[in-house]
């Protein structure tokens, strides 16, 4: 690829709900700008994209990929992400570097989850956002409809610049409502099309559609508003096509385009579209950073004379190459040999080599410039979110946020002594995959996975066993159960007294135990008086009921929210001792919590559920069959909004659930909130369970 200047690049994020048909989009601009001389097909694993044994395997796209083509003088970088919902990271951390989003819609499904999930992306980086009717060789594709659910959604700002003429298994001509001409497309997937005069039976509809356009591009400029006027309600075709140009760079103006990607029909004039009218690194947004050490913000140009400035935004585990870092240049220049300070972890790095990837095949590249993409291997302590720069910029730009987790899983290995090489693998794919977390829960003695999804934790296992080797179980994560007191007790005595030859043991608390208000924590008063237990054991004390609180009586759960005070008892000269008082004021509490009425707690979580209006009533009846309690209901374009609070122990499979009753357009948000008592039929159940357990590990 010959030199290339940041005014000559276009990146560009392929984005939109899964089936819309990026993936195909995406291989059909390869084929159609030479990058590639095989149109590769997802039935029979070929696709540029889609290259992992994982994806070939399932048919769907799992990671994103980077992609390059070059048309006449410009370079596009182009990243196609996934669709299920189980892999949205990919798309966020997509969405941060780019410059343009295209959103795939179906043409035969219209408006989905993935569409408006995509779109919200978008809008928080400040991105241009385009709009991609695909898939409008298929029987049902239906553009008018889709336009319709597009505008409800998003506004009078989307603007039809082309429409189908055929749409349906014979689809192969668009009008072009800009150039006001028929494009008729050939058969043999290339994308080659030829332009004739629109049919006298399209005129009229694409005149209208022309008029229309010329009022939104009008609307949204003083100046141009005031030509309207005064050329008569229209405008050159210079100053539309130069007011479109800047409204669409703006982000004042939503441009719809059609394609049919299995077939190459309207690809080219979408690449040429996307090199006309969509921002250059030089024209995009400015990006966010924060001086380094501090919370200042600042915006950062892009200068192709400035310092280097790179955002590793993505990591790849290469099989004999190791991780493969992607970056952004946000300013300045990089070459292979070139020395950056890693402004996170304040170390420098060497950029060894760069590569340009075209999804797992790689090209050397020498340098990269102001805008571009490119990927470096064997960064010693580099990290997705990180920044690199050179000495004289010391800023972090503003991190990409990842979605919360949503499902959770326990494992264990089945192999004694693949501990190490399970958290060596877990940590890799943590690497790659940021919105897979892992941890070791002391308290419930369980490594714990976390994701977006049952499918994203299967990924995740067959990985680690494919790449790292270790098979492991997967079992449901126990619950963070606690326990607490209803009720007070006034008194509660414990008296340890053991004598066995030399000094004995003697310590004698009397307690006073009483719930605390939910969420107020631990307390503890020392109310002795006169000395009756010397001020020296008073810490043995409280250390002794706290250690009893790290099992509770009940099931062995944590204590929490409980005042205990020790106001009477008694000691010996001779045999008390630190350790006897503890362990009397262990035996006590433990004693005086089992009068108090005890009680266990659940964790309790609030969900945001959003779905299409027909799946409410499924939804609803699946929440509530699950405890939980509906708190609100609120709209969301053409979606509902669900709240609700749901015990964390009836989630473990609500992610799987959801897509299936509702035909997987459902998404859910979840964050913890607060504990509530266990109803005590549930509560029973549990605590005999809990200490059958027990005491088969003590026998």
């Amino acid at each position: 690829m010959s030199t290339i200047t940041p005014d000559k690049i276009r990146n560009v994020v392929i984005a939109g709900h899964g089936g819309s048909g990026k993936t195909m989009l995406s291989e059909s601009i390869l084929y159609s700008t030479g990058a590639i001389n095989r149109f590769g097909k997802i039935e029979e694993g070929s696709t540029t994209s889609d290259y992992s044994k994982d994806e070939i395997s399932r048919k769907i796209s799992i990671n994103s990929s980077v992609l390059i083509t070059q048309w006449e003088d410009y370079k596009l970088n182009i990243i196609d992400t996934p669709g299920y919902t189980d892999f949205t990271g990919s798309v966020k951390s997509a969405m941060r570097v780019m410059d343009t989003a295209l959103i795939i819609v179906n043409a035969s499904e219209g408006v989905e989850v993935g569409t408006e999930i995509a779109a919200s992306y978008a809008k928080e980086y400040g991105i241009e956002t385009c709009f991609v009717i695909n898939k409008l060789d298929y029987e049902k594709a239906s553009f008018d409809n889709t336009i319709a659910q597009l505008r409800d959604s998003h506004g009078t700002h989307v603007a039809e610049l082309q429409f189908p003429v055929n749409e349906g298994l014979g689809f192969d001509s668009i009008v072009d409502i800009l150039k006001m001409k028929l494009l008729k497309f050939s058969k043999d997937g290339k994308g080659d099309y030829t332009e004739h005069e629109i049919p006298a039976d399209l005129v009229d509809k694409a005149k209208k559609l022309h008029q229309e356009l010329i009022e939104i591009v009008a609307e949204e400029d003083d100046e141009l508003m005031t030509k309207f006027f005064d050329e008569g309600g229209t405008l050159t075709e210079e100053e539309l096509i130069e007011g479109l140009s800047r409204e669409i760079k703006a982000k004042k103006i939503l441009p719809v385009l059609c394609t049919a990607g299995s077939s190459s029909i309207g690809t080219k004039p979408l690449i040429e579209f996307v090199c006309k009218y969509c921002p250059s690194p030089l024209e995009s947004s400015p990006f966010i950073a924060r001086k380094s050490g501090g919370d200042e913000l600042t915006e950062i140009e892009p200068n192709p004379n400035g310092e280097p400035l790179v955002f590793v935004f993505k990591t790849l585990s290469e099989p004999h190459v190791g991780e493969m870092s992607f970056f952004r240049v946000i300013s300045g220049k990089v070459s292979g040999g070139v020395d950056l300070t890693n402004q996170n972890k304040n170390k420098v790095e060497r950029l060894t080599q760069l590569f340009q990837m075209n999804g797992k095949n790689r090209k050397d590249l020498t340098t990269a410039v102001t805008g571009d993409i490119g990927a470096v291997v064997k960064l010693k302590d580099t990290h997705v979110n990180n920044t690199l720069s050179g000495k004289g910029l010391g800023v972090v730009i503003d991190q990409i946020v990842f979605p919360d987790p949503l499902i959770e899983q326990a494992l264990t290995s089945k192999q004694k002594g693949d501990e190490d090489k399970i958290a060596s693998g877990l940590a890799h794919l943590h690497e790659e995959d940021p919105t897979f977390l892992f941890h070791y829960d002391p308290e419930l003695g369980q490594t714990i996975i976390s994701g977006q999804g049952e499918l994203h934790l299967t990924i995740i296992i067959s990985r680690l066993k494919e790449k790292y080797g270790v098979d492991v179980n997967v079992v449901q994560p126990r619950i963070p159960f606690r326990e607490t007191i209803k009720a007070k007790v006034d008194e509660v005595e414990y008296k340890h007294k053991k004598q066995s030859g030399g000094h004995g043991q003697y310590g004698h608390v009397f307690l006073r135990l009483e719930p605390q208000k939910r969420g107020a924590g631990f307390e503890f008063v020392d109310e002795i008086v006169g000395g009756v237990i010397p001020g020296k054991y008073i810490p043995a004390v409280e250390k002794g009921v706290k250690e009893a609180m790290l099992k509770g009586p009940l099931a062995h759960y944590p204590v929490v929210d409980v005042k205990v005070a020790v106001h009477y008892g008694s000691y010996h000269d001779v045999d008390s001792s630190e350790m006897a008082f503890k362990i009397a004021a262990a035996q006590a509490f433990k004693k005086g919590f089992m009068e108090a009425k005890p009680v266990l707690l659940e964790p309790i979580y609030i969900i945001e559920v959003t779905v299409p209006e027909a799946f409410m009533g499924d939804v609803m009846g699946d929440i509530s069959s699950r405890r939980g309690k509906i708190s609100g209901m609120d709209t969301s374009g053409k979606m509902q909004v669900i709240k609700a609070t749901v015990p964390l122990s009836e989630l473990h499979d609500y992610a799987t659930k959801l897509r299936s009753i509702t035909q997987g357009r459902g998404i859910f948000k979840r964050k913890f909130s607060h504990y509530e008592e266990v109803p005590k039929e549930i509560e029973s159940k549990i605590v005999a369970e809990a200490q059958k357990e027990f005491a088969e590990a003590h026998a």
